[in-house]
């Protein structure tokens, strides 16, 4: 056992402890490694960093990364009584207090109408890091706000005098039923906007019946999330490739093993994206603290790299050479789960994708956080049922990015979507509102389809044909 005064002594760059839920760590040498960079780490070094390393690391992280000799034993009694008593005696944040304050004039669940109104509360409440995360895009976020405005292009072409009192808006993706056509899309640290993270998430599209994606970048374990989903349940898992072939096996052999039903491979982020303010975000809460933010020196030393923000520390170990030849027949090879390539951006991708025999294929520019200028999801629909038609017979077809009503929803499905999937906006709700935003956001989701479906003159998802929408160029009428 030891004692804080023993910790303390080990707070450099060449001898390096921390404290993490009461136990103590010694991470010396996995400093080089830690995909966030060092200066994370050392800011903690010697001291409790149980309140920075819970919100973005599943709770079996230090076990996976870190070998046993480096986990080095609990704190004595009196030590973590010290440690209990300086969290609850610690001066709160600005920005925690504005986050108390906000979360206790929250509107009534019955006044969240849509999707953006969910968002608004959600962008209130969050920490200014967690806001900063999930909202952030690529470079001046032109691809994300044009993700959402792409499908202000397409109109419908309604058909009248068809009965519509009996509605179903209910589904099937990969064979597994779904209330709408809707699914989770993934996305990670969800604790970082609320303590039950990615579990929220589970219990909330467990009782409307919808399939969450659960990210390999979440907050909490596949098995914590898995393990909070109802017994036949659908998970599907997003799958970030590492560049550790074995590593990478591991993980692909334990989420079947734990019952996950599908993996979506990640192929739009083999490199951090330039998410500015994601970046940002530790100097605007420095100056938030502080009063003032950081001014120029004349002649003082250039300060390090910015880094990578939180998001760029995710993905900077995984694979950035995958290829159709190597990759597909990889996993194949580990799995029999059904396989869908996440992030197809373009027309020849999607031919290559059926090509390769895949299930299914997520059009996606990763909500924009990716590469800037990638076309919206939504119009490379559109180009795939102009151009190769025949690949929706070969496999299917999901897009997410940029929806906010169940129109937009009605609209892939007219263009041969089987699905949409919907990220951001779950982060938001749960966040929110826990478990219940999420069952909030699902209930404004049916209830647009369903009204946009008997609107259409369709009563099942089968009914939704290309006949009913048409992409409109304003300008050259």
């Amino acid at each position: 056992m030891f004692t804080l005064d023993q910790v303390s002594a080990h707070s450099t760059a060449t001898d390096c402890w921390v404290i993490i839920d009461n136990n103590v760590y010694d991470v010396t040498d996995f400093l080089k490694e830690h995909p966030g960079g060092a200066s994370i780490i050392l800011k903690y070094a010697g001291k409790d960093a149980t309140q920075a390393y819970a919100p973005i690391h599943p709770p079996d992280a230090l076990e996976k990364n870190l070998p046993a000799s480096k986990h080095l034993g609990p704190l004595t009694a009196d030590a973590v009584q010290s440690v209990a008593e300086a969290q609850k005696s610690r001066k709160k944040t600005k920005d925690e207090t504005r986050v108390e304050q906000a979360l206790a004039q929250r509107p009534p669940l019955s006044q969240i109408l849509s999707v953006a109104d969910m968002e608004a509360v959600a962008r209130k409440v969050l920490s200014h890091k967690a806001e900063a995360y999930y909202s952030s895009a690529s470079d001046d976020n032109i691809s994300m706000v044009e993700n959402a405005r792409a499908f202000s292009r397409f109109f419908f072409h309604p058909r009248v005098m068809r009965p519509v009192s009996k509605c179903d808006p209910s589904t099937t993706i990969l064979g597994f039923k779904s209330a709408i056509p809707v699914f989770v899309s993934g996305a990670a640290l969800a604790k970082l906007g609320h303590p039950l993270g990615e579990v929220n998430i589970a219990r909330g599209a467990g009782k409307t019946s919808i399939i969450q994606m659960v990210s390999s970048n979440a907050s909490m374990s596949p098995e914590e999330i898995i393990g909070a989903a109802l017994p036949s349940q659908p998970l599907f898992f997003q799958l970030y490739k590492h560049v550790n072939d074995e590593i990478a096996a591991q993980r692909v052999r334990n989420i079947e093993r734990l019952g996950y039903k599908a993996i979506f491979l990640t192929v739009d982020a083999v490199i951090p994206g330039n998410r500015e303010k994601d970046i940002r975000s530790p100097w605007v809460v420095e100056a938030l603290e502080t009063g003032s933010p950081k001014v120029y020196v004349e002649g003082e030393k250039e300060a390090a790299d910015a880094g990578l923000g939180t998001a760029g520390a995710l993905i900077a170990n995984d694979d950035r050479d995958m290829t159709w030849e190597k990759t597909i027949p990889w996993l194949r090879s580990l799995t029999k789960l059904p396989i869908v390539i996440k992030g197809i951006q373009c027309v020849q991708d999607a031919v290559l994708a059926a090509e390769a025999g895949v299930e299914g294929i997520l059009l996606s520019n990763h909500g924009g956080r990716q590469l800037e200028y990638s076309l919206p999801p939504i119009e490379i629909l559109y180009r795939l049922r102009k151009q190769r038609p025949d690949v929706f017979k070969k496999l299917e077809v999901y897009i997410d990015g940029g929806v906010q009503r169940g129109t937009d929803v009605l609209k892939a499905l007219c263009l041969g979507a089987t699905a949409v999937g919907i990220g951001r906006q779950f982060l938001y709700a749960q966040s929110a509102y826990g478990e219940a935003g999420v069952v909030k956001i699902v209930q404004i989701l049916e209830a647009e389809i369903v009204r946009g479906m008997r609107g259409l003159g369709a009563t099942r998802v089968e009914e939704l044909v290309p006949e009913m929408i048409e992409r409109v160029d304003w300008a050259k009428l």
